[in-house]
């Protein structure tokens, strides 16, 4: 079985696509989590969870999960939950199947909120991405990030945010 020779740096397709998606991730989310900021008071992170959690039964999920379902580190959801939790938008309460554990739970204000900022996330989405791409190359783009990070893979992978 012959192996792939060991380079000391990537070749210039490779560097083009790594660099690109870094390029286009840092400017979509900075652009994006801007625009949540100014009309509705509320970062991309928090948007992001309070999708999952409008997506879970009964607008609950257990601490654990939700950091395994965003691009956060433990500690950093930990500090945005109790940003939330301070606006009214989560709260904390009991694990029915576990007292000693813990779930974020969506509250009214949390459902007001992300209703609506949804509609702003999605038509920035649409402005600055999906609406540059045809059809073809958003089918292309999908294939490829489902190929590189399978969705439901690793607890350490982004889940899109609709």
């Amino acid at each position: 079985m012959a192996t792939a020779p060991i380079t000391t740096s990537l070749t210039e397709r490779e560097l083009r696509a790594w660099s690109g998606l870094l390029r286009t991730h840092a400017l979509l989310t900075k652009e994006l989590d801007a625009e949540l900021e100014r009309g509705h008071g509320i970062s991309l992170s928090s948007y992001e969870v309070l999708l999952h959690l409008m997506h879970a039964d009964e607008g609950r999920m257990r601490m654990s999960e939700l950091a395994d379902s965003v691009i956060l580190s433990r500690s950093g959801l930990t500090r945005l939950v109790d940003r939330l939790e301070r606006e009214g938008l989560i709260q904390r309460c009991t694990c029915p199947s576990d007292a000693r554990g813990f779930n974020a739970c969506l509250t009214d204000a949390g459902r007001e909120r992300f209703a609506a900022a949804q509609q702003t996330h999605l038509d920035g989405v649409r402005r600055r991405f999906t609406s540059l791409l045809d059809a073809a190359q958003q089918d292309v783009l999908g294939d490829a990030w489902e190929r590189v990070a399978p969705a439901g893979s690793s607890s350490d992978e982004p889940c899109t945010a609709s």
